[in-house]
């Protein structure tokens, strides 16, 4: 069944009512109301498209949130061949909440690490919604010291709302271990491709995100911390979310604008949950097409570009 976000009103009411007449024309087949659905369905097509021509940052927050948008293991499935799960962080435990592996991409082989949430109330338990433990990230440095050794590029695929902030994972040093995450990512002699595929949520996303090139989903968020979060500090209010989304710019229009990511990946209309294939083409070639340029450089010159990618961030933000 599919699932209608608080703003798409208009979608479900159609979407009801050419249920309710395809129900109808099955029951009777001496009626026929062919003409009538497709007139329905083309003011469906056009209202979907009307919309989601012009959302909002929190409209397009609860659209990176939904719950049938495809995840990292999707993405796995549909991108990656003989893919091999690579598992621990040699240190402590397994976290199923960042999946690594190696396998190959367009035939080439690289490295891949996605956070993944779950599609369900029994694998988001598993994969604690994708929100990372110290170990899930020292499995990531892992995986991409791994990847230097073999001269193997990274794939990374961002989402998450940020690093699970419980008492065992600060015991055993969160912010130590996202820290180490993101001077691995920075220190890479192999070029590291990211992709935000839903939530970019604070250092638990930039933790694996600080790439070589980082691309965004149309309708996916990046940001140092929740809206909610946000609204809460700000305003002691969480309600006021909606507000402090358009004020924190996490769209991935405006980062494009300040030069925090690199790529807009184009979505299906209705977003990449209604139309999952389309979504993971365009996905398939924005990274083949980040990958060409660093597939003749040394690895100095792959951290050089790195290095100066995030430092222009800063001179881009204080203009």
């Amino acid at each position: 069944m599919q699932t209608f976000l608080d703003f798409e009103t208009r979608i479900a009411e159609l979407a009801g009512k050419i249920a309710e007449l395809k129900s109808i024309n099955d029951d009777d087949g001496s009626v026929s109301i062919a003409d009538e659905v497709k007139q329905l369905e083309g003011k469906l097509s056009k209202s979907l498209a009307e919309l989601y021509s012009n959302l909002e940052p929190w409209q397009k927050t609860q659209v990176a949130r939904h719950p049938d948008r495809p995840h990292t293991q999707d993405y796995l499935d549909a991108l990656i061949t003989e893919f091999t799960p690579l598992a621990g962080d040699r240190k402590f435990a397994e976290d199923d909440a960042i999946l690594g592996g190696l396998g190959r991409f367009e035939g080439e082989p690289v490295v891949v690490i996605g956070q993944e949430k779950g599609a369900d109330t029994k694998s988001r338990l598993k994969h604690n919604f994708g929100m990372a433990r110290p170990e899930g990230y020292r499995k990531a440095v892992r995986l991409m010291e791994l990847a230097q050794r073999f001269g193997l590029p990274v794939l990374t695929l961002v989402d998450t709302a940020g690093a699970y902030p419980g008492i065992g994972a600060e015991e055993r040093g969160q912010a130590e271990a996202i820290a180490r995450s993101t001077d691995c990512c920075l220190g890479l002699g192999t070029p590291i491709i990211s992709t935000i595929i839903g939530e970019g949520g604070s250092g638990g996303a930039v933790a694996i995100a600080t790439a070589n090139s980082v691309l965004m989903l149309e309708n996916s968020i990046y940001s140092v911390i929740s809206p909610e979060g946000a609204a809460s500090i700000l305003w002691h209010d969480s309600a006021r979310a909606s507000e402090a989304a358009t004020a924190m710019r996490i769209t991935a229009a405006h980062l494009k604008e300040l030069g925090v990511i690199d790529t807009i990946v184009p979505e299906p209309v209705g977003g990449a949950h209604r139309g999952r294939d389309a979504a993971m083409q365009s996905v398939r070639e924005a990274i083949s097409t980040a990958l060409m340029p660093f597939k003749h450089m040394s690895a100095d010159e792959v951290r050089q570009q790195r290095r100066e990618k995030f430092l222009a961030i800063g001179r881009t933000l204080a203009t």
